[in-house]
């Protein structure tokens, strides 16, 4: 890929994300949605955002990641649930995983 087509695909991106960010607000106005889909696509969001987190994970490229990383999200999302700062999630979940991985546990 040369750097013009680099930058043309970084152009036709944003100009294809601001184009989305600005119908919303313009559809809305125009489009009667029901309760019922309203809930349905607020589901679905949060699934999405869980599908993408379990992911990047559970996985590093096509290979499957060591218990180090499951457990140090576990313990992150077990700190966020109990409703830590987040400085202190994002710490004890990196620092778990770290010292996982310093005793062995990839």
């Amino acid at each position: 890929m040369t750097g013009w087509q680099f930058a043309g695909a970084v152009t036709l991106l944003a100009g294809g994300t601001y184009l989305i960010r600005v119908a919303g607000p313009l559809l809305r106005a125009r489009l009667d949605i029901t309760p019922k889909a309203e809930a349905v696509l607020e589901r679905a969001t949060i699934v999405l955002l869980i599908a993408v987190a379990l992911t990047s994970t559970l996985f590093i490229g096509s290979d499957i990641a060591g218990p180090a990383r499951p457990i140090g999200v576990a313990v992150g999302v077990l700190a966020a649930v109990l409703r830590a700062p987040l400085i202190v999630v994002i710490v004890a979940a990196a620092g778990t995983t770290a010292a996982l991985r310093a005793v062995g546990v990839a």
